[in-house]
Protein backbone atom coordinates (compact mmCIF):
# COMPACT_ATOMS: atom_id res chain seq x y z
CA UNK A 1 0.00 0.00 0.00
CA UNK A 2 1.31 3.43 -0.88
CA UNK A 3 1.57 5.63 2.20
CA UNK A 4 0.39 8.76 0.39
CA UNK A 5 -2.90 7.06 -0.49
CA UNK A 6 -3.55 5.38 2.85
CA UNK A 7 -6.68 6.60 4.64
CA UNK A 8 -6.38 7.68 8.26
CA UNK A 9 -9.27 9.65 9.70
CA UNK A 10 -11.31 9.55 12.86
CA UNK A 11 -14.24 11.61 14.13
CA UNK A 12 -15.29 11.30 17.77
CA UNK A 13 -17.62 13.21 20.02
CA UNK A 14 -16.88 13.15 23.69
CA UNK A 15 -16.45 14.85 27.02
CA UNK A 16 -13.18 16.55 27.94
CA UNK A 17 -11.68 14.72 30.93
CA UNK A 18 -9.67 17.67 32.34
CA UNK A 19 -8.50 21.12 31.30
CA UNK A 20 -6.07 20.89 28.35
CA UNK A 21 -2.34 21.16 28.98
CA UNK A 22 -0.79 23.95 26.92
CA UNK A 23 2.86 23.99 25.82
CA UNK A 24 5.15 25.60 23.27
CA UNK A 25 7.86 23.71 21.38
CA UNK A 26 11.42 25.08 21.09
CA UNK A 27 10.44 26.10 17.53
CA UNK A 28 7.64 28.28 18.95
CA UNK A 29 4.77 26.01 17.89
CA UNK A 30 1.85 25.90 20.32
CA UNK A 31 0.52 22.51 21.40
CA UNK A 32 -2.46 21.47 23.47
CA UNK A 33 -3.03 18.01 24.93
CA UNK A 34 -6.21 16.69 26.49
CA UNK A 35 -8.25 13.51 26.68
CA UNK A 36 -11.87 12.88 25.80
CA UNK A 37 -14.24 10.14 26.91
CA UNK A 38 -16.55 8.83 24.18
CA UNK A 39 -19.59 6.74 25.13
CA UNK A 40 -22.23 5.48 22.73
CA UNK A 41 -24.37 2.54 21.73
CA UNK A 42 -23.32 0.99 18.42
CA UNK A 43 -25.00 -1.71 16.34
CA UNK A 44 -22.86 -4.77 15.66
CA UNK A 45 -24.12 -7.99 14.06
CA UNK A 46 -27.69 -6.82 14.63
CA UNK A 47 -27.17 -6.25 18.36
CA UNK A 48 -26.62 -3.09 20.39
CA UNK A 49 -23.23 -2.75 22.03
CA UNK A 50 -21.95 -0.23 24.56
CA UNK A 51 -18.86 1.56 23.20
CA UNK A 52 -16.44 3.43 25.46
CA UNK A 53 -13.04 4.87 24.68
CA UNK A 54 -10.76 7.43 26.30
CA UNK A 55 -8.32 8.87 23.83
CA UNK A 56 -5.64 11.53 24.06
CA UNK A 57 -6.04 14.44 21.66
CA UNK A 58 -3.23 16.69 20.41
CA UNK A 59 -4.00 20.06 18.81
CA UNK A 60 -1.15 22.00 17.19
CA UNK A 61 -0.69 25.54 15.93
CA UNK A 62 -3.76 27.75 15.53
CA UNK A 63 -6.04 24.88 16.53
CA UNK A 64 -4.39 24.73 19.97
CA UNK A 65 -5.72 28.22 20.73
CA UNK A 66 -9.31 26.96 20.40
CA UNK A 67 -8.71 24.53 23.26
CA UNK A 68 -8.13 27.34 25.77
CA UNK A 69 -11.91 27.55 26.22
CA UNK A 70 -12.18 23.84 27.10
CA UNK A 71 -12.65 22.69 30.68
CA UNK A 72 -13.47 19.32 32.21
CA UNK A 73 -16.97 18.36 31.13
CA UNK A 74 -16.93 20.31 27.84
CA UNK A 75 -18.52 18.40 24.98
CA UNK A 76 -16.56 18.40 21.72
CA UNK A 77 -16.46 16.86 18.28
CA UNK A 78 -12.90 16.18 17.17
CA UNK A 79 -11.88 15.19 13.63
CA UNK A 80 -8.35 14.26 12.67
CA UNK A 81 -5.95 11.37 12.18
CA UNK A 82 -4.57 8.80 14.59
CA UNK A 83 -0.90 8.23 15.27
CA UNK A 84 1.18 6.09 17.59
CA UNK A 85 3.02 7.78 20.43
CA UNK A 86 5.05 6.20 23.22
CA UNK A 87 4.36 6.81 26.88
CA UNK A 88 7.22 7.70 29.20
CA UNK A 89 7.58 4.03 30.12
CA UNK A 90 7.67 2.94 26.46
CA UNK A 91 4.09 1.68 26.12
CA UNK A 92 2.39 2.45 22.80
CA UNK A 93 -0.48 4.95 22.84
CA UNK A 94 -2.99 5.75 20.14
CA UNK A 95 -3.38 9.54 19.87
CA UNK A 96 -5.90 11.58 17.88
CA UNK A 97 -4.19 14.53 16.14
CA UNK A 98 -6.95 17.11 15.77
CA UNK A 99 -7.54 18.82 12.46
CA UNK A 100 -10.94 20.20 13.51
CA UNK A 101 -12.45 20.82 16.94
CA UNK A 102 -16.07 21.82 17.39
CA UNK A 103 -17.70 22.73 20.69
CA UNK A 104 -21.06 21.02 21.29
CA UNK A 105 -23.65 22.94 23.34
Amino acid sequence: MQEALAENSLVLTGEVVKTPKQSTSPAGIHHSQFSIDHRSIQSEAGMNRQAFVRIQVVATGELSHLTRELVAGSLVKVAGFINRHESRNGNPLLVLHAQQIEMIN
